[in-house]
């Protein structure tokens, strides 16, 4: 424990041992030091001065020899609230500076992040991506294409996606592929008939992701989740021109 505090305020294992030693034994001769840490007066002496830098240890001339001194131990408070003020400081310049010059520098295209996911673990995980996307925008809500076989599996690993959904405030549009669908608040919902049977099928459209969620075979679920804005724009289009049509 106490070395992990220490090596959070920068001084490494030696150090550390060093500074320990010096608090039990008062000003010391580096020979002193060395002999009761058990560490070579040369090895000793050059972190007894890093040490110094650092502000935990002082030193003061007798007759032709330095004696060594450890700073009380409140110096590491002070040490701790200026690594914290710096740090504070430095993710300030992350924010407002760093990370937007960052941006600017890479290349002016748009690429696309895929990623798959299998089974209901990775069905809640796309669930509770939406809540977790949209929950952030300053207009909650996201857009749905839904086919009548993908109901029944759809939340069976995250009952309570709709309460959670409604808990944040978030609206959701959905154009259901054949009957049924249950209503729900902060919902709308809108029909297109269709002759014959429908694969299972559920579109997310939360920008600047769509998530795209089917069975495979024996109701396996599986999902895969596009990040685009450009692609999102698309699906979005498609969505609101179909939703008044409808």
């Amino acid at each position: 424990m106490i070395e992990q505090a220490f090596e959070q305020l920068g001084l490494t294992p030696r150090e550390t041992q060093l500074y320990q030693t010096l608090l039990k034994l008062g000003p010391s001769s580096i020979r002193d030091i060395a002999e009761h840490s058990g560490i070579n007066r040369g090895t000793a002496y050059e972190s007894l001065k890093q040490l110094q830098g650092k502000g935990v240890v002082s030193y003061f001339p007798k007759g032709k020899r330095r004696f060594f001194t450890a700073e009380n131990p409140d110096i590491l408070l002070n040490l701790a609230e200026e690594k914290r003020n710096r740090l504070d400081k430095t993710i300030e310049s992350l924010k407002t500076t760093i990370i937007p010059s960052l941006h600017q520098q890479q290349p002016d295209y748009h690429h696309t992040n895929v990623r798959y996911y299998e089974g209901d673990d990775g069905i809640e995980w796309v669930l509770r991506d939406i809540l977790n996307v949209v929950s952030e925008q300053d207009h909650k809500e996201y857009c749905v294409f839904s086919s009548k076989p993908i109901r029944p599996f759809l939340y069976r690993p995250f009952p309570n996606y709709t309460k959670q959904r409604v808990k944040l405030g978030i609206n959701v549009k959905v154009i259901a592929l054949g009957e049924g669908g249950e209503e729900a608040e902060l919902s709308e919902r809108k029909w297109i008939k269709t002759d014959g049977a429908v694969d299972a099928s559920y579109i997310a459209i939360y920008p600047p992701k769509c998530a795209i969620i089917s069975l495979a075979s024996n109701n396996f679920p599986s999902a895969v989740v596009l990040e685009s804005k450009d692609i999102a724009k698309a699906q979005q289009i498609i969505f609101d021109t179909l939703w008044k049509m409808l």
